[in-house]
């Protein structure tokens, strides 16, 4: 690989381990806000509006490509509901095991992308699947329970969050020809309006309080904005330069930045069990990351 080319793909992987920080860290300051009065409902609806002001201060017009494909409504949705699932999830259950359920993202595609794409799966992708579906066992399989399933809300955020990251990297395939400005906007967009109906619907079943930020939350809510900006401008440059599979494997940083930060900061608790089924969670994410590519997924990694 000549000399420039490799330097390119340092400063790529650099910036998407950038992105990786930031979201694998993020669950910090959502809980921060929730201890000022904002709860993570609320937290993602002004983050994602703030950086939304941002993108249709510097790109206007993306409302245009926005209106011109009406599917992309449909990514906004998925990725509101992404955002949704983990940023609640984060906020009040354990970050590892919320993380690791998350990530089960890669083996849901296999079954999304035969969905939406009509993609058959694998022999290889069916593996994969059995190989992280026995992990996901493990991990829910707790001692206080005698069969392996979702222990509380933050475990079925997690897995609801999975599921439509994957429906939303597919979307994302599916809607590659339309203009990134109008993907961004959408995901940005779905992001703040579906998590303020949520938290409107949550507030009529008194699940979810109403928002009452106190003053020193407000540097932190204005910082986590910019942070997310910062992430998504590392993703795209990133993304940008590198292989949708090295992309992919990057990105599973995140899951140990997670690990890291809840562990500094007593927010997990590391069990063998919890190793095991992780460990075999994230080997089945790798394998997908290293897997061939089918058609043109470099689009899937804006999704986050």
């Amino acid at each position: 690989m000549p000399l420039k080319q490799s330097g390119a793909a340092v400063w790529a992987a650099g910036a998407l381990v950038i992105n990786a920080f930031i979201w694998g860290v993020s669950w910090w300051p959502f809980r921060v806000l929730q201890g000022h009065g904002l709860h993570p409902l609320w937290a993602t609806a002004l983050v994602y509006l703030l950086v939304l002001a941002v993108l249709l201060t510097l790109r206007f017009n993306s409302w245009r490509g926005l209106l011109a494909n009406p599917g992309l409504w449909l990514l906004a949705l998925s990725s509101g509901l992404t955002n949704v699932g983990f940023n609640w999830a984060v906020t009040v259950g354990d970050v590892v095991r919320v993380v690791l359920l998350f990530y089960l993202m890669p083996a849901w595609s296999v079954l999304v992308a035969w969905l939406l794409l009509g993609e058959k799966p694998t022999a290889s992708s069916l593996l994969r699947l059995a190989l992280a579906m026995t992990g996901v066992l493990i991990v829910l399989k707790t001692p206080d329970s005698p069969w392996p399933i979702p222990q509380g809300g933050a475990d079925w955020l997690a897995l609801m969050g999975g599921m439509t990251f994957a429906i939303t990297n597919a979307l994302l395939r599916r809607f590659q020809h339309t203009p990134s400005d109008a993907r961004m906007l959408a995901m940005f967009g779905g992001g703040a309006l579906i998590a303020t109906l949520v938290a409107l619907l949550g507030m009529t079943q008194q699940v979810v309080p109403a928002p009452a930020l106190l003053a020193a939350g407000i540097p932190v809510l204005l910082a986590l904005s910019l942070a997310f900006i910062a992430s998504n401008a590392a993703l795209q440059f990133g993304a940008a330069r590198l292989a949708a599979s090295a992309t992919s494997l990057v990105m599973l940083t995140e899951i140990l930045f997670a690990s890291a930060s809840a562990a500094l900061l007593d927010a997990a608790t590391f069990t063998p069990r919890i190793v095991l089924g992780g460990s075999l969670i994230v080997l089945a994410a790798t394998w997908a990351a290293l897997a061939p590519a089918r058609g043109n997924a470099d689009a899937a990694t804006q999704a986050k």
